[in-house]
């Protein structure tokens, strides 16, 4: 029998006969814009009428042109932009009753049920207090005669979706809110300007970062930068941590260390919940240690600024979950907000996520930090549990000894992130009691005896650093097996850690298949997935891959500005990835592309001639500049030239045309956030379970792990990091094209093309679950592993 097809499609929902608010409220994130921006196309894609509400509500209080409908023009050029161009207020005259029936009022005259508010859990909170109190304002409308019967009627229910936009990653029931990965690029690239400084003169300096209530950027940008101390709300330090930190600091110094940082949360405090600010641990330091000390206070530097690609996409995939949420909504479905779980969109309950966040706050009121950290989520949890790891050596005497040696090298193309990622595996290593050794070039290092044993310092400022430090190479082991299983003996390599792209698993699958010849690879093998190209199965994420698209989102709002003023332009931009078209693909979208060519999606002459019919039509209104990506291998025949030569053609008279290839500066710069963090947890993970492996496959001297769950490739899926046996992701590769079969981003193309103004189908059938606030209790042994 054949199965019933139970996909669901956007296109088969209608919004005719619909009216949808949009209203930012509270402090401004960066990426609200691409938020409001989804909302408003979105909206009137599927047929709706959509408003602005300018100033948040007290817009919505006040009423007049502070409630405008928005058309599909209004929203052009503001993907960019940071802050939010709708405006933001905080609001008193909605927390009265007087307020909220004014707003009611407002809104009935204009046929709007459906409200989507961006904002933190304040907002989001008084949202949800004026969907109960619905029913009862619009019969006090009536009383006062103020609308008739048959408009009480019509539009008795108010439905609400709310998205959380906070740099502060205050919000429970997500792992990330719109804003956060901005904020972090701000503070990161503040203390990567500072440490230049701070080396020259052998300073210390204390940073202070924004989080009245919550320590994640503090926490977060510690890790991403390898801050020597952190200073958090939800696990204040220890009594007596004055004299551990200037011990610490002390040590570093002592070490050839010729800098020291501190990172602050604002709302930092210490067991007796008293406030500890940045004045105070600067005094410390200098009256215990004598050092030069300074102190920066980012203030709302960390506000400001364009959004990175990471909030642009997770905006846009947020506000086209949310006007799916308000088309599917009925009169029973609570309020619910859109989040983020790992790599997927969910849906749950506006006040569980509310209450929780609330309960975060009474346990550190209470004292109860523990409960505090766990209430923050696992997301928050691991980090916290990572960096302890990392930046915190025990004394030899503490280390266990496991007599194990350890390798660890980076093979394919560097990748930003990679430097992060061998930091935390030395360093995890070390403290597992391991024998870390550095295979410097690859494999081609590997069979020539490039190898040395590596300490806890050597690794230190290696997270910053872009490119692969230990050097890279595309050689692949088989040709050099012998040399490489002589090398594994003399320096008895019980396990080995191999960090890199798409060659790197052809290497543990070249490995694997040695096992049946020679004893000295039947060891426990680990991958981790680093490329910008994320081209490698098993993972939905690559290391480096965010570094590449912010270098590529980057250059095409400078692109894009390089015409602002002039007559229409169209520009054609080449990005990497050999035939995958992940970078051109999730690029497009977080730059606001018109279409973006990839291999994946087979295109012919027809489809080139739709699109420039398209543009050409966009250009005769108000739009100025178009933006076409195509990836480098997209086409054999319809290259960038031949591309960029019809569109001339075809443009002429409407628009002119400029081509640019990005080439290589999509894989240098500095990692992001966002790779320094995910390769330091994932790197962090892989050597806990080579521990894990050779502590439980430890015969006689020697390692014999000849089974299939021994040579692995940990990656993240959906909603978990996975490790996956190597031979069994042969049957999901295309070796030809070097690509996974399935890819989980081609779902996002249908996104841009909709946000671009073309007709399209949708697969919605992941969307639509309401789904309930999980609080995770890992048990103890998953608590060792879950970073």
């Amino acid at each position: 029998m054949a199965q019933p097809d139970n996909k669901k499609f956007f296109e088969n929902l209608t919004g005719a006969g619909k009216a949808i608010a949009v209203l930012t409220s509270g402090g401004d994130a960066q990426g609200m814009n691409a938020a409001v921006r989804a909302v408003v196309r979105m909206g009137i894609y599927v047929g709706a009428k959509v408003y602005f509400v300018h100033e948040g509500y007290q817009g919505m209080v006040d009423g007049g042109d502070n409630i405008k409908e928005a058309k599909w023009e209004s929203v052009s050029s503001m993907l960019q932009v940071g802050g939010t161009v709708i405006g933001s207020a905080r609001c008193k005259d909605f927390r009265t009753h007087e307020g909220r029936l004014k707003a009611a009022h407002n809104l009935v005259k204009r046929g709007i049920t459906n409200l989507c508010v961006i904002g933190g859990d304040g907002s989001l909170t008084g949202a949800n207090l004026f969907r109960e109190e619905w029913s009862g304002l619009l019969a006090e409308l009536v009383q006062q005669n103020l609308i008739d019967e048959e408009a009480a009627q019509k539009y008795s229910a108010l439905h609400i979706v709310g998205m959380v936009g906070s740099i502060d990653n205050d919000f429970c029931g997500t792992d990330m809110t719109i804003g956060t990965d901005s904020a972090l690029h701000r503070i990161i690239e503040v203390v990567d300007a500072i440490m230049t400084t701070a080396q020259s003169h052998q300073r210390t300096f204390v940073l202070e970062v924004m989080g009245r209530h919550c320590g994640y950027l503090a926490l977060v940008s510690a890790l991403a930068c390898g801050a020597d101390w952190v200073l958090i709300p939800e696990m204040p330090p220890e009594d007596g941590w004055e004299e551990k930190m200037c011990q610490k600091l002390s040590a570093k110094r002592a070490g050839m260390k010729r800098l020291n940082i501190i990172i602050v949360a604002e709302g930092a405090i210490d067991r007796n919940n008293q406030p500890i600010t940045s004045e105070h641990v600067k005094n410390l330091v200098v009256q215990c240690l004598g050092f030069d000390t300074r102190v920066t206070i980012l203030g709302h530097v960390q506000r400001g600024g364009t959004p990175s690609a990471f909030d642009r996409i997770l905006a846009s995939r947020m506000g086209v979950e949310a006007v799916l949420a308000l088309l599917e909504t009925t009169a029973n479905t609570p309020a619910c907000v859109v989040s983020l779980c790992g790599n997927q969109s969910v849906r749950l309950p506006l006040m569980e996520c509310v209450q929780m966040t609330q309960q975060v706050q009474k346990a550190m009121d209470e004292k109860r930090f523990e409960e505090a950290v766990r209430l923050r989520g696992r997301s928050f949890e691991n980090n916290l549990r990572t960096y302890k790891l990392l930046a915190h050596r025990k004394p030899e005497s503490e280390l266990p000894h496991s007599n194990y040696n350890v390798a660890v090298m980076n093979v394919g193309a560097p990748a930003a992130g990679m430097n992060a990622a061998v930091r935390s595996a030395v360093r995890v290593g070390i403290s597992e009691g391991h024998k870390m050794f550095a295979v410097s070039d690859g494999f081609e290092g590997f069979y020539k005896g490039q190898i040395k044993e590596v300490k806890w310092a050597d690794v230190g400022g290696w997270t910053g650093q872009g490119g692969s430090l230990l050097g890279t190479k595309r050689t692949l082991p088989a040709k050099y097996i012998e040399k490489i299983a002589e090398q594994m003996r003399k320096y008895n390599i019980n396990a080995l850690l191999v960090i890199g792209g798409f060659e790197a698993l052809e290497c543990l699958l070249q490995l694997n298949d040695a096992r049946s010849h020679y004893e000295e690879f039947c060891i426990p093998l680990c991958m981790l997935p680093a490329t910008i190209s994320n081209n490698v199965p098993g993972t939905d994420l690559s290391i480096g891959a965010d570094t590449a698209l912010n270098a590529i989102v980057e250059t095409c709002d400078r692109i894009k500005q390089s015409a602002s003023g002039t007559k229409h332009r169209v520009f054609i931009i080449e990005t990497m990835g050999g035939y995958c078209g992940y970078l051109a693909s999730v690029g497009g979208l977080a730059a606001g592309a018109d279409a973006a060519y990839i291999y994946e999606e087979p295109f012919d002459i027809r489809d080139l001639q739709s699109n420039v019919e398209h543009l050409t039509e966009k250009m005769k209104t108000s739009i100025q500049r178009g933006l076409i990506l195509r990836n480098e291998n997209s086409n054999e025949n319809y290259t960038t030239d031949f591309i960029y030569q019809l569109y001339s053609e075809e443009g002429r008279g409407v628009f002119d045309c400029r081509k640019n290839v990005l080439g290589h500066m999509q894989q240098g710069g500095a990692p992001s956030p966002f790779d320094r963090n995910f390769g330091t947890k994932i790197a962090a993970k892989a050597m806990q379970w080579i521990t894990k492996k050779l502590n439980e496959n430890y015969r006689q001297g020697r390692v014999f792990a000849n089974t299939e769950d021994s040579a692995c490739l940990l990656g993240m899926r959906r909603r978990a990091m996975v490790f996956q046996p190597v031979v069994q992701l042969k049957d999901e590769t295309d070796f030809v094209h070097r690509i996974p079969k399935e890819q989980w981003w081609l779902k996002l193309r249908p996104l841009m093309k909709i946000l671009a103004k073309y007709k399209t189908s949708y697969d919605v059938s992941d969307s639509g679950q309401l789904e309930h606030v999980a609080l995770n209790r890992p048990r103890e042994s998953e608590v060792l592993a879950a970073i």
